[in-house]
């Protein structure tokens, strides 16, 4: 499943349009006095301002084996945040290695490195090698209702977890994190998970979907 375009609200547009634009480095437009449109890779997000706008996660993949290199690049611009005092968290169960941090609305961002996922390079880490998004948070009070949803409408699948209150679904390209926010809260951080407002548009097995979450439902578009 690949994650083409991400919809999502924040309470502070133009600290996060210099937030993408001047520390992250990646190419921003201001679409009327409202909305902004960040290119990264093969996604797009539209930042729309909403004075009721809660935080999220969302992850990025990184090009593969370059996490030391982000986290140096990343030091002179944002504090990395740790996990057992270690900044580079390791997922040996999804082939992964990861850097959280902020950015201005207090979303927790994720740069994921999967190994062989994509090709290798031997270029120095850049803004360039953001390729995409990896993962949408879904906060919800039913995952196995979301998980039903997008696995009936869509056919995406568990990737691990249960249908409880950890669920990713998808697959190593994309993933939506679906949590359950009465038993779980945000890693590596505890944050307090809240059920926020999205749309996204994705690709799977060769079909364009779009769907909305809102008020705590998923619907088709």
């Amino acid at each position: 499943m690949k994650i083409k375009q991400l919809h999502i609200y924040t309470q502070n547009l133009q600290e996060q349009k210099r937030f993408y634009t001047d520390v992250l480095e990646l190419p921003v437009r201001q679409i009327g006095t409202n909305m902004i449109q960040i290119l990264l890779g093969f996604s797009e997000i539209f930042m729309e301002e909403k004075s009721t706008a809660k935080p999220y996660h969302i992850a990025f993949h990184i090009m593969p084996d370059k996490i030391e290199e982000a986290q140096y690049w990343l030091n002179e611009k944002v504090d990395c945040l740790t996990f057992e005092e270690k900044p580079i968290i390791k997922f040996p169960n999804w082939n992964a290695r990861s850097l959280y941090f902020y950015d201005e609305n207090e979303n927790i961002v994720e740069f994921i490195s999967r190994k062989d996922l994509f090709p290798k390079t031997e270029k120095t880490f850049d803004a360039e090698q953001i390729l995409g998004i990896a993962e949408v948070g879904l906060v919800t009070d039913d995952v196995k209702e979301k998980f039903n949803f997008l696995h009936q409408n869509f056919g995406l699948e568990k990737y691990d977890g249960d249908l409880e209150k950890f669920c990713p679904i998808g697959e190593d390209l994309g993933l939506f994190i679906t949590i359950d926010h009465q038993e779980k809260d945000w890693f590596p951080t505890n944050d307090k998970a809240f059920v926020a407002d999205f749309q996204v548009a994705i690709e799977h097995q060769e079909k364009d979907f779009t769907f909305r979450f809102e008020n705590n439902k998923l619907s088709k578009i």
